[in-house]
């Protein structure tokens, strides 16, 4: 029998989609099958599967139905005792399967599995480490922020998925957000503490459509603020606050990218991260987003861009970044 089925849902992804089944095919956990949802690609994603050689690899093709969509169908195909979801320009340290079962074997009443990500621009430059160590009853904290960051990161009972059902097809942008929160609802979260998944940001990545991330993310608020029980209300204010701050900061990892937006959205995305929450005027790093976004004015994004650059090559001479992450 399978252990683990990893679903990855394909669109468009030729130029990303053999990179990401490799990190698989790489993993020192071997007992694995893997279910892409060819998601009714229009380039040459089906050609380049054709060329990977592995009886593990099971492609299923179907019109697009989005993200959601996929997903939902690589479970009824999956027969894996544990399922993880891994986005076709994502990838894995080749121990993350593994470290993440032993996890979940070690911690038998948690049905969820999650490691540290650190995130990656179009070449494979690392941008931003993520290393939350939150553990057992995680309802709250994932209530204030989505800290898992991508949808290539857990691994799931089975068990745990059948709980809570599908993939909601009506949040095109905050899918995953919503889904760990109904996991987390019912099970507990257990974490590796090892920077294991490699999340791409691209300028056609959802990552970056600024304006449609925003409402599908206060959407999927206001989804769990209704579920959520009345002693949590209080969250909603710094949820609110958080998801203003990341707006903040994708706009800030878009400035190495050339991507264009409205000045006038960001700002607007800087208040409410200080109204909703104005004890954030007392952290440095409210300042440090502060300080860019005015340089960003007064300079240019161009050369706010170049300056931005300098300073990450300059931390990840100091820091060796790239030797830390891709540690087996």
């Amino acid at each position: 029998m399978t252990t683990i089925s990893v679903v990855i849902p394909a669109y468009n992804a030729e130029k990303t989609i053999l990179e990401t089944i490799n990190s698989v095919i790489l993993q020192t956990f071997s007992n694995w099958e893997i279910i892409v949802i060819n998601d009714g690609s229009e380039d040459k994603t089906l050609e380049v599967l054709q060329t990977i050689k592995d009886n593990r690899l099971k492609v299923f093709s179907y019109e697009n139905s989005g993200v959601s969509g996929a997903r939902n169908r690589g479970i009824t195909h999956a027969t894996g005792e544990f399922i993880s979801f891994l986005d076709a320009d994502d990838l894995w340290t080749s121990d993350k399967l593994e470290l993440q079962l032993s996890a979940l074997q070690a911690h038998p009443e948690a049905g969820v599995a999650y490691s540290w990500t650190y995130s990656i621009n179009e070449t494979g430059e690392p941008l931003e480490p993520f290393a939350p160590v939150y553990a057992g009853n995680v309802y709250a904290d994932l209530l204030k922020a989505n800290f898992l960051t991508s949808g290539s990161n857990p691994l799931i009972k089975r068990a745990a998925i059948n709980s809570v059902g599908d993939f909601d097809k009506n949040l095109t942008g905050s899918e995953d957000w919503d889904y760990w929160l109904r996991l987390a609802n019912k099970w507990q979260f257990v974490v590796v503490p090892k920077y294991q998944i490699l999340y791409r940001r691209s300028t056609s990545s959802n990552s970056f459509k600024l304006q449609k991330m925003r409402k599908t993310t206060l959407d999927a608020l206001d989804k769990a603020m209704k579920l959520a029980p009345p002693e949590l209300q209080y969250l909603k204010n710094e949820s609110l606050s958080n998801i203003y701050k990341y707006m903040v900061e994708l706009y800030i990892g878009s400035l190495n990218q050339n991507y264009q937006v409205d000045i006038r959205f960001v700002i607007d995305n800087l208040w409410n991260f200080i109204k909703n929450r104005p004890q954030v005027l007392k952290n440095i790093y409210t300042y440090k987003l502060i300080i860019k976004i005015l340089l960003t004015i007064i300079i240019s994004p161009k050369l706010m861009n170049q300056l931005l650059k300098y300073i990450r090559k300059r931390k990840s001479s100091k820091q060796s970044t790239s030797s830390v992450i891709m540690q087996p």
